[in-house]
């Protein structure tokens, strides 16, 4: 067993030499940054990150449970702009849907049968619009100096950036006083990109073609499984890849497009200033607006 240890570690140590940190500041980082959330340097040119993958439970003392397969997709597109102090910017605009499946068949589940409760509760898939950089992200700060900064772990050929997203803040469905009595919303999401180093870093290339992506998050249940106060938390772990081609889109995601969500086939306009909406904010308004449908009904 030790011997296995000292090798594990000695593997680690040694892609730790082979990893060169590559750190960049202004307009060189700018150019970059936007290659990596868009994929491309060109105002309005829409990308398509698509992911699948699976997502468990974990509750002290029971064993993980795969409750559903994940699959979906993010349209996005970038806005430009140029400001005299701050010099280039932009701002990515986009809409995504994510849906659950079963993990046997794969097939789209609208109903689920939770298996804590018993309970048959409708699914809500993800449907966010928008989801969206909240401001634009500029080369230089107010004085003129550089403020953009980009940095990237290359291993040969590969360009790899890695992000940790700790989130903690009021829940939409919590009452006013969550920092005394708890309720917030806490999770994490971990994204793991990775790049052709040259497509990258070449500021006469454009657009990235495509890049590959590794997705983590670790989360609260869900609102619509209903699990009340019951302990424990989600862990979803996906992969996937940005494209610019539209006829590259999964032709499964191209049919739930079609049949379900046509208005996702599309980024909004760049010049979109809504609020973003998360699967906390839909459910609030989803059923707000049933509540409003049932009581119209009874009258």
């Amino acid at each position: 067993m030790k011997t296995k240890i000292t090798v594990f570690f000695g593997m680690l140590f040694m892609l730790s030499i082979q990893a060169q940190k590559k750190e960049f500041k202004g307009l060189e980082a700018l150019q970059m940054l936007q290659k990596t959330v868009c994929n491309t340097l060109e105002e309005g040119k829409p990308v398509y990150g698509m992911w699948e993958g699976r997502m468990y439970s974990r509750i002290e003392g029971e064993k993980d449970k795969n409750i559903f397969n994940v699959l979906g997709i993010n349209v996005r597109q970038c806005d430009c702009v140029g400001d005299d102090v701050k010099g280039q910017g932009f701002r990515s605009v986009g809409r995504e849907i994510m849906m659950y499946l079963d993990p046997e068949t794969n097939e789209i589940l609208d109903t689920w049968e939770n298996p804590w409760t018993g309970e048959t509760v409708e699914v809500l898939h993800v449907a966010n619009d928008p989801v969206s950089l909240r401001s634009y992200i500029y080369e230089k700060d107010d004085k003129g100096q550089d403020r953009a900064t980009f940095s990237f772990r290359q291993y040969g050929d590969v360009a790899v950036t890695s992000y940790e997203y700790p989130l903690f803040y009021d829940n939409p469905l919590g009452g006013e006083y969550q920092s005394a009595v708890g309720g917030k919303y806490h999770a994490m999401e971990i994204f793991n990109t990775y790049y052709s180093t040259e497509e990258l870093t070449n500021p006469k290339i454009k657009d990235l073609e495509r890049s590959s992506i590794s997705w983590s998050r670790i989360s609260q249940w869900l609102p619509w499984m209903n699990m009340g106060g019951k302990q424990g938390v989600m862990v979803v772990n996906s992969t996937g890849e940005s494209v610019l081609d539209k006829d590259k889109i999964w032709p499964r995601i191209q049919k739930i497009l079609e049949e379900r969500y046509p208005l996702y086939m599309n980024p909004p306009a760049k010049d979109d200033k809504r609020k973003n909406e998360t699967s906390w904010t839909v459910y609030k308004k989803y059923m707000a607006e049933k509540a409003k449908m049932e009581k119209t009904e009874k009258e």
